[in-house]
């Protein structure tokens, strides 16, 4: 064996003055320790506590289910109610506002605790692995970097290439579609390598790419351990799988939610997942009876249970590949699998669910009549689908309320954790309180390693997190964790000792009762509280008969909200805040050809008057193609050549699409395009296009509504030269790249740039 050397000691051979009176030495390749353990995590996006199968659901999980069986689940595991935050703390063991993430990444605010821009102070379980000799790799949802850091030109430090993973292959964002995802491969952007057409869909092809990874290990490194972070798009809007997953929960859900909720609360009491105390909480008021609701709606939900559950199962079946081949293997007993969910059920699609979810963030209503015409296409390409919001209450069962709150039902999630190894109890349920801080430093400690004080020359903060350990093989522990704080858009809450105070914080759009009238300030929240030791389930509020004790936990709400920068309290955090950039905003700027650009980098044209000016040359015979689009299609724009016609295509979230065509040729040579679109703007103003080829008018006509905040949500970004993810149009298929040669681009916006407010917002859902 050759000679080694620490890197940071003194070459430990010698040097003479030719070779053969020397020795060689080099210096030692990263190892990790003897038999050290894989690590995967595998984080499930919108799961409620109720929604797998090992956790009282009758969705089909097996492969989640065999974990637990060999493995464990906790009863009291809780997150911080959002995905980004949640996904912060797993990878730093800090709390989310110590990680500057105290709500999704797209939503930083001017504060401390706030900002989104996670720091190398909070180092990352990916870097301390790889410092370690870990192969790491991401695969999935990353939404860990502010939105404007997310375009092909942006900085990447914050990408996951840029926090101690390797390799990376998934999504920038919150969400993606899954037949046609914003796939990013390491550091830049790629389309998928299939369509819906072939059959593809985005979670099936992260499983496989998994399995290569792994395989890759094996075949270069295999004494070499890795961690696996995998986080399917499933189970977040849009519920997207194809319908032969769907088939066998056909009529399954025809009973409705309020039978459903009263199975599963059976199921979990029997199978030791909530005490044999635990309250079945009410249905809130303004959830519907099932019984009182007319039969062609009830048909409407229980299709998109239908279609989450089929989701749900499948998500499943592709967790179970990647475990089945570590089985193959001979690694699965050696590794550290955890599962959770980011947060509980989510309500994003309001009282009748809908079939696209642009539609929630556009002030369009999405009522029944919207929604049932896509009712046997649910799930498909055509639609963007999510829920009711009835079925996201019943996925939290017991608990109250949902995604977004600190009630129990945004915060209790499952939490199972598989290690054969290193584990001797098998299918045995954990009652100690843990949160998601603490599953880094447990890690850590099951592998024998401790968090550096140093990452990257980086000095570390400290971590909130505490192991588990203690309660890995002995259910009768002590609880390590004692107290835990809440916030999430201005909803709080305090863990101590088995009580819990909480509040809810009011904002638009969470359930039919909530409008502007009936804000009201911080102050003004009415706390609660519970003895969650004897009330599992929240479902007796003692506030009024400990005034003291409810006091006292308030004031170490203040105390502990200081401590870790969850102030100051505010609620309303908009996506497209004015934050620093690197690069000034614009009302005029000349795109050249390249990849594509995340809209808040974009000229802001949304709900303004403006006009879109292409440079380009038509080869002999003429060219067709995509000169630039922004959305897809479920919103959006596309101006584009097609038949040797100029053609402009407005896409009304699919409610409503306009075509402007050229009456005569594009001719061939030097070009000059010119698009007018005229609108007064605020709200949905309608708007007069003009379309110009060298000056000369060839074609005008009215769009009569217009988009009132956004033409996409976390997709189909602004592409020159193309039309990624989906089509604008159902004129073409995505991406019909122009094929004559695009110079430039400019977008020149004329008005003020939009601003809605949540007044406007919500008189525009309610006026129709």
């Amino acid at each position: 064996m050759p000679l080694e050397y620490e890197e940071a000691d003194a070459f430990s051979g010698h040097i003479g003055r030719t070779d053969a009176d020397s020795i060689p030495a080099y210096p030692s390749p990263l190892r990790s320790p003897d038999g050290a353990p894989n690590v995967v995590f595998v984080v499930l996006d919108d799961v409620g506590y109720a929604q797998l199968g090992c956790y009282g659901s009758d969705i089909a999980t097996p492969a989640m289910d065999a974990l637990a069986a060999n493995g464990l689940r906790y009863r009291n595991f809780y997150t911080t109610a959002m995905c980004s935050p949640t996904r912060a703390s797993l990878l730093t063991g800090c709390n989310h506002h110590t990680t500057a993430m105290g709500g999704i990444a797209d939503q930083g605010t001017g504060y401390p605790g706030y900002n989104a821009q996670i720091t190398k102070r909070t180092g990352f379980l990916s870097e301390i692995l790889r410092d370690e000799g870990y192969a790491t790799f991401a695969l999935g949802k990353w939404h860990l970097a502010p939105r404007e850091e997310t375009s092909l030109g942006s900085p990447r430090r914050r990408w996951p290439l840029g926090r101690g993973f390797e390799r990376f292959y998934g999504f920038m964002g919150a969400e993606t579609n899954q037949y046609a995802p914003d796939l990013v491969h390491d550091n830049h952007f790629v389309e998928p390598p299939a369509s819906d057409v072939d059959g593809y869909h985005l979670t099936e092809d992260l499983a496989n790419r998994a399995i290569e990874w792994i395989n890759d290990i094996h075949n270069a490194e295999p004494d070499r351990p890795f961690f696996a972070y995998f986080c399917p798009g499933a189970m977040h809007v849009p519920h997207h799988v194809s319908q032969e997953w769907v088939a066998p929960y056909r009529g399954q859900f025809d009973d409705g939610w309020d039978v459903w909720r009263k199975r599963t609360h059976a199921r979990q009491i029997e199978m030791g997942v909530v005490p044999a105390d635990a309250v079945l909480t009410p249905r809130p008021a303004w959830i519907e009876a099932w019984s009182e609701i007319p039969d062609e709606r009830r048909r409407l939900y229980a299709r998109g249970m239908e279609v989450y559950a089929g989701f749900l199962t499948h998500t499943d079946h592709q967790i179970g590949r990647i475990v089945d081949h570590l089985r193959k293997l001979g690694e699965l007993d050696n590794t550290i699998f955890v599962v959770i969910s980011d947060n509980g059920a989510s309500p994003e699609g309001g009282p009748h669910g809908s079939f696209n979810s642009n539609l929630y963030y556009n002030g369009e209503p999405e009522t029944f009549e919207v929604s049932e015409p896509y009712l046997q296409a649910w799930g498909d390409p055509s639609t963007y689908p999510a829920y009711t919001f009835g079925w996201a209450h019943a996925g939290n069962t017991p608990f109250q309320r949902w995604k977004r709150e600190t009630h129990e039902g945004g915060i209790a999630d499952p939490l199972i954790i598989h290690y054969p190894n290193g584990i001797e109890a098998k299918g045995a349920v954990r009652e100690q309180y843990a949160h998601v801080i603490d599953l880094m430093p447990t890690v850590m400690d099951l592998i024998g390693i401790e968090r550096p004080a140093t990452i990257d020359g980086v000095t570390q903060v400290d971590i909130a997190g505490k192991s588990l350990m203690a309660t890995l093989d002995d259910g009768g522990a002590a609880e390590v964790r004692t107290r835990q704080y809440y916030e999430m858009l201005g909803s709080r809450g305090l863990y101590d000792s088995g009580w819990k105070a909480v509040t809810w914080h009011p904002f638009i759009g969470q359930n039919p009762d909530v409008t502007v009238n009936s804000m009201r300030g911080f102050d003004e929240d009415p706390w609660e509280l519970y003895h969650v030791a004897e009330d599992f389930s929240e479902s007796n509020n003692v506030a009024e008969d400990y005034p003291e004790k409810l006091q006292h936990m308030i004031e170490l709400w203040w105390a502990e909200a200081g401590k870790y920068n969850a102030l100051p309290l505010h609620s309303m955090r908009a996506i497209n805040a004015d934050r620093p950039r690197l690069s000034a905003p614009r009302d005029r700027h000349t795109y050249l050809p390249g990849g594509s650009v995340t809209s808040s980098m974009v000229v802001d044209v949304r709900n303004r008057s403006h006009k879109i000016i292409a440079d380009l040359t038509i080869p002999t015979g003429g060219a067709e193609g995509v000169l630039v689009a922004h959305g897809g299609r479920f919103g959006g724009y596309a101006l584009y050549i097609q038949d040797r016609r100029l053609h402009y295509h407005y896409n009304l979230h699919t409610l409503e699409r306009t075509t402007v065509s050229s009456e005569s040729a594009i001719p061939e040579g030097d070009v000059t395009i010119t698009m007018d679109f005229d609108t007064p703007g605020g709200g949905h103003a309608p708007a007069e296009v003009t379309l110009e080829i060298d000056g000369t008018v060839v074609g005008s006509g009215t769009v009569p509504k217009i988009t009132l905040h956004t033409f996409t949500l976390m997709g189909d970004a602004f592409c020159l030269g193309h039309d990624d993810s989906t089509p604008v149009t159902d004129d073409y298929a995505s991406p019909f790249h122009f094929t004559g040669q695009l110079h430039s681009v400019t977008l020149a916006a004329r008005g003020e740039a939009f601003e809605i407010s949540g007044q406007e917002w919500e008189a525009s859902r309610r006026s129709e």
